[in-house]
């Protein structure tokens, strides 16, 4: 068994791969339907294909997307030591925003933040679930749902005190909050999609 450095590269490279599976993309083509990168956001993620009109292939993204990241956490778990779990969440994270097959443009990251904190803290991926929900079902704005809910999660994880935690998800809410700056800025000037929206 890996251990040390070592343990972590494995975990680092593993969750990567795990988290680099665009299953949007796979799914719409296996179904039939058109590249998701085309339309829409031109995102790979749930969302956008919600925007195909096809809520099963949505949901069974959003679910793909988000165990990805909780396995990633869990074969670190189990198989290697220390702080495995953790750096292999950062991959599939990271696998997912940038997947190499996809020449480094993947998704927005929501749905693997929550595998990858189902894998570490669950409850806080329910509370992070369930202010999601409040949050689009006032709003309409999953956009705005997910970065509520993924600046509330650090937060709430430095008062359990875990330290390494609230450190990887301080790092993932940054990330997540960068690759929805476009989100931002149409949030500030009132031209954000809602839920639903075919374009």
């Amino acid at each position: 068994m890996a251990s040390g450095p070592a343990a972590e590269v494995v975990a680092l490279v593993v969750g990567y791969l795990l988290g680099s599976i665009p299953f949007g993309l796979l799914l719409t083509r296996l179904t039939g339907g058109p590249d998701i990168r085309s339309i829409g956001s031109g995102n790979i993620g749930a969302t956008n294909v919600l925007r195909t009109g096809n809520k099963r292939l949505a949901a069974a993204t959003l679910l793909g997307d988000m165990l990805k990241g909780t396995a990633a956490v869990l074969i670190a778990k189990y198989a290697l030591p220390g702080d495995a779990p953790l750096v292999a969440g950062l991959g599939a994270f990271l696998g997912h925003l940038f997947p190499v097959w996809l020449g480094f443009r993947g998704g927005k990251g929501v749905a693997t933040y929550i595998g990858v904190l189902l894998g570490l803290a669950w409850p806080f991926a329910i509370g992070f679930g369930i202010v999601w929900i409040a949050v689009a079902a006032l709003t309409r704005y999953s956009s705005l749902a997910a970065l509520t809910a993924s600046a509330l999660v650090p937060i709430a994880l430095w008062f359990r005190g875990d330290a390494e935690v609230t450190l990887l998800f301080f790092v993932l809410s940054v990330l997540l909050w960068v690759m929805h700056r476009a989100n931002i800025r149409r949030l500030l000037n009132g031209t954000e999609s809602r839920i639903g929206a075919k374009n």
